[in-house]
């Protein structure tokens, strides 16, 4: 693992007030998601047994696998930016929007088509959302997507056409797919000229930390010490943070975000001179298929650079070690079914804690038995012939 200290932190809070992540921003998208048939919360697990193996004081999982039947947590950014973007058009208030009115007004007109770029979980979010909103998805994977994740997102009814050229690359595919053709990029990522969608898109992510809020009741957030997340373009990311921000009233817990190192932009963008948004070139190949992502987008990096307190790159054996910690779990512990791209903050924890190669960054962290540590656990095995090759070391 490769770590930098966040240079440029606090240097713009003024991202995180902002109102895109403010608490009434937050309690809307998680008022509409409650409007959903298929809602449920997703469990949040403290890891005792595996907490005092690791010498921290507490070890909480928030297990995203369980979300919607997806297997992943994208369905709740891609169904909180559909039902915007629909309310938008029908001139209807999202703070009051229910689901089954909205979809009632929906079906009034003929079906759009939605167009997004993937590398799995975000396509299925998107399926699945236009699926529930009848209507028409197109989604493009790039080159390397296994079979198994075209197929999650044909079985949703959306088209999938696998590219030839990398993710960043069939995003920009995507995009101009949909200009040429009067489609609507349904994408979570944003560049100049296009961010509602992806800011509607973070939106929906924050229910995650809504639920985890209400779960950790009569106590508050105030009482974790260390949120470790994932990132791909950092949009996932970008949207907890902030959220945790101004949750907290902008006193937050460290904020350590994780990549894989060969997609690490945002690493690399906060290793920059000037803090800049840096993209990583090539085929990006790592078993963290979420992530593999390289190209930044400007709305979560502006909010990492502002929030988060350490960057750390990582191989794909950390992300390895995390999948093998949450499967085979301690004694007394619960047992967490975890892809690359959710096992990696997990993955981060065991190193740091059980490598004394990394023994000054424990201490920079300050992680001990007075830590209480979150991590989300994005996804489950999206890729099952991975998670048996990994689980079977």
């Amino acid at each position: 693992m490769e770590w930098i200290q966040n240079q440029f932190k606090n240097a713009d809070n003024s991202v995180m007030f902002n109102q895109p992540f403010s608490k009434e921003k937050v309690k809307k998208a998680h008022h509409f998601h409650q409007s959903l048939p298929q809602y449920a919360k997703t469990p949040l697990s403290e890891l005792t047994g595996r907490s005092k193996e690791l010498g921290l004081g507490s070890l909480l999982v928030k297990d995203e696998s369980r979300r919607f039947g997806l297997n992943a947590f994208k369905g709740l950014g891609a169904s909180y930016a559909m039902a915007c973007y629909f309310a938008g058009q029908l001139n209807m208030d999202m703070a009051e929007v229910r689901f089954d009115e909205l979809l009632e007004s929906v079906n009034k007109y003929p079906p759009e088509t939605f167009v997004t770029a993937t590398e799995g979980n975000h396509g299925r979010g998107v399926a699945w959302a236009t699926r529930i909103f009848n209507q028409n998805g197109k989604v493009f994977l790039p080159k390397g997507a296994a079979e198994v994740r075209v197929d999650a997102v044909t079985e949703l009814g959306a088209e999938a056409k696998v590219t030839d050229i990398n993710y960043d690359d069939t995003v920009q595919y995507a995009a101009d797919q949909s200009s040429g053709n009067g489609w609507i990029l349904m994408q979570d990522t944003a560049w100049e000229g296009y961010e509602e969608i992806p800011t509607h898109i973070m939106q929906g992510y924050t229910t995650i930390l809504s639920e985890i809020t209400e779960q950790l009741e009569p106590d508050s957030l105030d009482q974790i010490t260390h949120v470790i997340l994932q990132a791909g373009v950092g949009s996932f990311a970008g949207a907890m943070a902030a959220a945790i921000y101004n949750q907290t009233d902008g006193s937050p817990p460290k904020i350590i975000v994780v990549e894989p190192r060969e997609a690490d932009p945002i690493f690399r963008s906060a290793d920059s001179e000037l803090g800049n948004p840096v993209r990583v070139y090539g085929d990006m190949n790592t078993m963290m298929a979420g992530l593999s992502c390289g190209e930044p987008s400007p709305i979560g990096w502006n909010i990492l650079k502002s929030t988060a307190d350490y960057f750390i790159s990582c191989d794909d054996e950390i992300s390895a070690q995390g999948m093998r910690m949450l499967g085979r779990p301690a004694e007394g512990d619960a047992k967490i079914i975890s892809g690359p791209s959710g096992a990696l903050p997990a993955g981060f924890m065991y190193e740091v804690m059980t490598n004394d190669s990394y023994t000054d960054l424990k201490e920079n962290l300050d992680l001990g038995t007075d830590s209480k540590v979150l991590v989300i656990n994005t996804e489950g095995d999206t890729d099952p012939d991975n998670y048996q090759r990994v689980m079977n070391v």
